[in-house]
């Protein structure tokens, strides 16, 4: 009796953990729901953007705009506080990745440290006689290699916009 009461708890726990391992994935990918049909045709344009690797490349708007308070983004391959243990608290919590530049858009994509390491990318449009930029959409997703590697993302459902990320 204890016998067929172990296999029938065995099977149960095997089939929740087959469940979990199904609907999971589902949560970490999803439809871009926030990215207007114009911007987005934009975006798909590649040829108009160039990559761009340092935050020396960015406007300080756009930068701040990823930095927050702090105003402190790391460079690629440089030094940064990947872990919510801050080693050195002169470094920077947040790392670009890369960035793409073009016709008054910018496309971010960096990477935040803290109790979980993420992914975001963050689109601004700043005219060349603003002073100010703004917002156009922000997702989490990635890393994405480049600005290609981003479009596929967004063609796939490989980012998010759902919740309002802090970035």
């Amino acid at each position: 009796m204890m016998a067929v009461l172990r296999r029938a708890m065995c099977t149960k726990h095997i089939g929740v953990c087959l469940l979990f391992t199904i609907a999971i994935p589902s949560f970490c990918c999803a439809d871009v729901t926030k990215l207007s049909t114009d911007d987005r045709k934009i975006l798909r344009d590649a040829s108009q953007f160039e990559e761009v690797h340092s935050t020396r490349d960015l406007p300080p708007g756009i930068a701040a705009l990823c930095t927050g308070e702090n105003g402190k983004m790391a460079d690629p391959g440089q030094k940064w506080n990947a872990t919510d243990s801050i080693i050195d608290p002169t470094l920077p919590g947040k790392r670009l990745i890369w960035a793409g530049v073009g016709d008054g858009y910018y496309v971010v994509h960096y990477e935040r440290g803290g109790i979980a390491h993420t992914f975001h990318i963050l689109v601004a449009k700043l005219a060349k006689n603003d002073a100010k930029p703004k917002v156009v959409w922000v997702g989490m997703g990635g890393p994405f290699k480049d600005y290609a590697a981003f479009l596929d993302g967004l063609r796939s459902g490989k980012l998010d916009d759902r919740l309002d990320y802090a970035h």
